[in-house]
């Protein structure tokens, strides 16, 4: 009995030991760890943030624009000169060429935007929506300069259309989806960054441009297509890539949103595009430019010079002053200026801040229209003849050159000389021209009759 209760004894104390160790050892181990995660919880973590920065979810911007954007298919006649006296007067063999590019459907009744080079010269205009149906489109009204087009379908029921988004707000670096629907083949979507704004392919050619870059894949047949960002708004109209094999290699860029908007509803309102200007001219500050001018600053936009009767006459603008914002946006070259105008009318006003020896100044001004046109078959800008203008060359009618578009047709040396005839056609103001270019032939030659400042006559023949 008693050894029974020695080892009874002994038992006890060995368990008593063993909890003890265990409640000391691992309840402790346990205690810290937890106390360590908690600690945790509270230090500045990405771990919420996706790990790869394309895991942002795409689906619902595809899904809102895929169906909004179609085929468009442009069928052009043209005549191929069979002899000589074809060749010079135009006329010979109807030939009839294909070509196509993408759209978007912008309001549920039908109406599409596109570029002017997808339907340039068509004679018949189809587009095939992404259910594989197919209508017979009609053209709207073009814009040329910003190569922006309207055209429309009349279909059975509403149609899916994508909503404007405000391409100001867009940022260097923000997601995008370019969704075009090239060659037939239905929606493609493909995703990218804003690679920048405000980029001039032109520069050097007197005619500055202002598109949103992209890195998002464009080939050709995706013209016309759009650029939405992640919400699905179009904030863009997909034009142009840069590369020396006609494939895409990394480039790609779009019509901002809000100037495509603008030229559209000029379109449907006036029937033509209004574009306000400031009535300047004036080029891009850098450091080798900066000391030809003898300024200081780098960047923005030095008047070099100041047309008269133009709203920055009246407001007070003076040559050499600096633009550097327009509305609150930071003007560092002629591209962002333009790039801003594009998407106003004349008789608005925007608010300019400019240097001037040294000082800052804030100078509202009222845009006013620009009455010049491009002929672009030709290379030439041309504005209305004033009256002073035709009784000093001694001239009844016509138009002047104001400036070359190429450098091809700079060699001559045209700009000033006043434009009589087309075609053999009277000439008395932009809008006959416009009649006259549209209705010459595509690929035909174009004769223009000039009359220089001495009152000599000279015909040349554009081919």
């Amino acid at each position: 009995m008693k050894q029974f209760i020695l080892l009874f004894l002994v038992a006890l104390l060995a368990g008593a030991t063993t909890l003890g160790g265990y409640t000391y050892f691992i309840q402790e181990e346990t205690a810290t760890f937890n106390t360590a995660e908690r600690t945790s919880s509270f230090i500045p973590t990405t771990f919420s943030s996706p790990s790869n920065p394309t895991d942002f979810d795409f689906t619902g911007a595809a899904e809102k624009t895929i169906h909004a954007v179609v085929h468009v298919k442009n069928t052009t006649l043209s005549r191929q000169p069979t002899n000589a006296m074809e060749y010079f007067n135009g006329g010979g063999r109807a030939l009839e060429t294909v070509g196509s590019g993408s759209g978007v459907i912008i309001s549920p009744d039908g109406y599409i935007i596109t570029n002017n080079h997808v339907i340039d010269r068509a004679n018949e205009l189809e587009v095939t929506l992404n259910n594989n149906k197919t209508y017979t489109a009609k053209l709207i009204g073009t814009d040329p300069k910003t190569d922006i087009a309207l055209i429309k379908i009349d279909g059975e029921n509403k149609l899916p259309f994508v909503t404007f988004g405000d391409s100001n707000d867009l940022k260097i670096g923000e997601w995008v989806l370019a969704v075009g629907n090239p060659f037939n083949l239905t929606s493609t979507v493909t995703a990218g960054i804003v690679s920048a704004k405000a980029r001039d392919l032109n520069e050097f050619d007197g005619n500055p441009q202002s598109f949103i870059q992209t890195d998002a894949a464009v080939n050709r047949g995706n013209s016309g297509g759009a650029l939405v960002n992640i919400n699905g708004e179009l904030i863009g109209i997909n034009t142009a890539i840069s590369s020396e094999t006609g494939s895409y290699v990394g480039y790609s860029f779009a019509v901002p949103s809000n100037n495509a908007k603008k030229v559209i509803e000029d379109i449907m309102e006036f029937g033509d595009v209004q574009q306000g200007i400031l009535g300047i001219r004036g080029g891009n500050l850098n450091s080798k430019s900066a000391i030809e001018y003898g300024v200081d600053e780098t960047q923005g936009v030095y008047v070099a010079g100041i047309e008269k009767g133009s709203g920055a006459d009246k407001s007070g603008i003076q040559e050499n002053d600096i633009i550097n914002q327009i509305d609150g946006l930071n003007v560092t070259k002629f591209s962002d200026l333009t790039g801003y105008l594009g998407s106003k009318r004349p008789g608005e006003v925007v608010q300019l801040k400019v240097v001037r020896n040294g000082d800052e100044k804030i100078i509202p001004v009222t845009l006013v229209k620009l009455e010049t046109y491009e002929i672009d078959s030709l290379g030439l800008e041309v504005k209305n003849a004033s009256t002073s203008d035709l009784i000093g060359r001694g001239a009844e009618n016509g138009v002047i050159v104001t400036r070359s578009l190429t450098r091809d047709i700079a060699q001559y040396n045209l700009t000033g000389v006043l434009i009589t005839k087309i075609n053999d056609i009277k000439i008395s103001s932009i809008d006959d021209v416009k009649r006259s270019i549209k209705s010459n032939n595509f690929g035909a030659p174009i004769k223009i009759t000039f009359m220089k400042q001495n009152g000599e006559l000279n015909t040349f023949i554009f081919r």
